[in-house]
């Protein structure tokens, strides 16, 4: 029976979730099918028929698609929910977590949320309690509904050897939703939900002008800026930056930690990396427990050293 992965875009490339959910699919079965919906996506669909395990492309294309809302998405994804599919995947981004509910709420199906392991084809792995306890899901819907935690899964790679791209019928929304406008902050620096070094700020920072510091040792890097919510709160850095449980899941090889005291909620956000390392001048920040490195002292003296010893 095939799986369906719901491809994220911006109908002019995949996102990388995209990527990683049809890894976690590969796990649940061998016939791989993506949704493609947008407008003018045409590419797009080509580039996801040359995932490795991708079977079919399903490709929908219309006007009303292209900004991707997600009660639009859901419509289009429910039109073909009837085609065998056992289980329906996304990853667990903005756009997944906006329309994957829709879906799960009409079929009348339990959602398994952030998954973070496929077990076997009915049974998952979730973390819960911001991350301290790891639940084992098993489900007899007909359909599972699934997110999948992107960082706790593969990139599926490129093959080069293209599936099959199928136009399929586009259905309408409900109406309800129109899209107005949106706003894009541009950025020389790693996406970061997918970069490999990120550097983030926490209150203990204490100013948006000192967040510099914070920028200009990721630009040294070559890595993303993050913050904790604290300091996103306090007004240092937009809230899109945000890395924990309410933010962004981050796992890079390395998560330098500036000022950030560790509350449950952002460590549940940087489990997965693979080095975490951490200045605090507080020797007892609970951020420590979580470290493979720590420095303890002042930032204002340390990071403005690191920066001069990268030069």
């Amino acid at each position: 029976m095939p799986i369906l992965v719901v491809a994220e875009h911006d109908n002019q490339s995949l996102k990388n979730g995209t990527y990683h959910a049809v890894s976690a699919a590969a796990l649940c079965g061998q016939d791989v099918h993506v949704l493609v919906a947008g407008s003018g996506c045409r590419g797009v669909a080509e580039k996801a028929a040359k995932i490795a395990g991708v079977t079919k492309v399903l490709m929908a294309d219309a006007t009303r698609l292209e900004h991707g809302l997600p009660e639009d998405v859901a419509a289009q994804v429910l039109s073909i929910a009837g085609g065998g599919y056992t289980h329906i995947l996304v990853g667990a981004t903005s756009f997944g977590k906006a329309m994957m509910p829709r879906v799960a709420a009409k079929l009348d199906v339990n959602q398994i949320s952030e998954i973070t392991k496929v077990v076997s084809v009915d049974t998952f792995e979730r973390p819960v309690y911001a991350g301290n306890a790891i639940a084992t899901v098993q489900s007899s819907d007909p359909v599972k509904v699934i997110t999948v935690r992107t960082t706790a899964f593969a990139s599926a790679a490129e093959e080069g050897s293209a599936a099959p791209v199928e136009p399929v019928a586009t259905v309408a929304g409900n109406g309800k939703s129109t899209y107005l406008s949106h706003q894009v902050d541009k950025s020389h620096r790693p996406e970061l939900s997918s970069a490999k070094i990120v550097v983030a700020g926490g209150q203990g920072v204490g100013s948006a002008e000192n967040f510099k510091l914070i920028e200009q040792l990721a630009d040294k890097l070559g890595a993303a800026v993050g913050a904790s919510r604290s300091a996103v709160d306090a007004g240092f850095i937009s809230n899109d930056l945000q890395v924990g449980q309410t933010g962004k899941i981050v796992a890079p090889d390395l998560y330098i930690a500036v000022g950030i005291s560790g509350a449950v909620q952002h460590v549940a956000g940087i489990k997965d990396a693979r080095t975490i390392v951490v200045i605090n001048q507080d020797p007892d920040a609970p951020i420590f427990l979580t470290a493979d490195y720590g420095i303890v002292g002042d930032l204002n003296k340390l990071v403005p050293e690191l920066i001069a010893a990268l030069d």
